[in-house]
């Protein structure tokens, strides 16, 4: 059963077919479910798969490789994926976030050499902030370059990396002048396939997003070429982070928005043919009173963040919009989805119930991307 909303003002018919083929894709990518969960990763081929299809980068121009599409285009992606419930797919943070940094912050020649391979799925990126003892706290990263000749040697961990076992091309947040505090942090960009010193740890046994690899990784006196900086000034690293991290802080509520309403149609399909007491548990008013307050909680979500689309496409979208967006969304993604899997009784904590792998996905949403605490403390600088 599908549940109703209103056309937001930015999307588009190219939007909406997008995310028609998109979604399409998506769901013909179920029957991979449970070998991909078990494997603890997405096949490579899939994403080969949504490179030729357009999927990846479909916002970067086409003088790059890319789609020549906007953010709205992800969006679209972002439903359309969250819609299929294909969480462990990580396009997000390839297309949506570490694209945008080379597409922003990268030289010409950066840009024409990584996003066009990024856009056919030759490159699967991934972003390398977080440490194992900094969490959010990203101006005192351990990870640190020195200059040797034209190289860079880096030596550092980093863990909770999305796309961390298939990527081959990573953007690595390091200090390259360690008395400077955050303005001694800058992104290099590695090319792994390439570089000696790259070493990749555990794959990550997680709670849920069982199918998305998320790793940890090492740098041991890796060398890496000192035009790989992104940009062309040192120092600039925390600076580029805080103008792309509303983007990132936006997509993660995307998902969270996707997730709510797929939660909410499949609850609405399970209490109208459940029987207790004989009849069907959606005519007890407790059910129908829960789905309605889920599904007004659906559509606040959905709302702010159709807004905040429009916002990003005009470059408007602030950091403090941004980080209660990502709060707010999150906190009501978790409640909405807890809601709905009470509903389904005991069959909700059965993991072959879809309604229970969104549960267990939906928990990190509070956590990455910078945690809901930090999200209002940011906020509140603003007030």
């Amino acid at each position: 059963m599908s549940i109703e909303h209103f056309k937001p003002k930015w999307m588009s018919e190219e939007h909406q077919m997008v995310y028609g083929s998109a979604l399409k894709m998506f769901q013909s990518w179920e029957k991979y479910d449970e070998k991909w969960r078990e494997n603890g990763l997405v096949d490579r081929s899939a994403w080969e798969e949504a490179g030729e299809m357009g999927f990846l980068c479909a916002s970067m121009p086409e003088e790059y490789g890319g789609g020549g599409g906007n953010f709205g285009h992800e969006a679209a992606l972002l439903y359309a994926q969250s819609q299929a419930n294909q969480a462990g797919f990580g396009g997000l943070i390839h297309s949506g976030i570490v694209a945008p940094y080379i597409l922003h912050h990268g030289t010409e020649e950066q840009k024409k050499e990584w996003l066009s391979k990024m856009a056919t799925g030759e490159y699967i990126a991934a972003i390398a902030m977080t440490e194992p003892g900094t969490g959010s706290d990203l101006q005192n990263i351990q990870t640190y370059a020195v200059k040797d000749g034209d190289d860079y040697i880096i030596n550092g961990s980093k863990t909770f990396i999305t796309n961390g076992q298939l990527a081959n091309l990573v953007v690595i947040a390091c200090k390259t002048d360690r008395s400077k505090g955050a303005q001694g942090v800058s992104l290099i960009v590695v090319e792994t396939d390439k570089t000696e010193g790259f070493g990749r740890g555990r794959n990550l046994n997680k709670i849920g997003l069982s199918a998305q690899d998320t790793s940890e990784l090492h740098f041991t006196n890796m060398r890496v070429p000192q035009k790989n900086l992104l940009g062309t000034v040192e120092g600039m690293g925390f600076i580029q982070l805080m103008q792309e991290l509303p983007r990132e802080r936006l997509i993660i509520a995307l998902t969270g928005v996707g997730a709510m309403r797929l939660a909410i149609e499949l609850t609405l399909d399970y209490v109208k043919q459940r029987e207790a007491f004989g009849k069907p548990i959606w005519k007890f008013q407790n059910t129908r009173f829960k789905m309605a307050e889920n599904y007004a909680d659906y559509l606040a979500c959905r709302t702010m963040c159709d807004a905040a689309v429009e916002a990003l496409l005009e470059n408007k979208l602030s950091v403090p919009h941004a980080s209660l967006i990502k709060y707010y969304v999150t906190q009501k993604q978790c409640d909405v989805i807890d809601e709905c899997l009470q509903l389904f009784g005991g069959y909700g904590y059965m993991k072959e119930y879809p309604i229970a792998r969104l549960y267990a996905d939906a928990r990190v949403q509070k956590i990455y991307g910078g945690t809901n605490e930090i999200m209002k403390e940011l906020a509140s600088r603003f007030m």
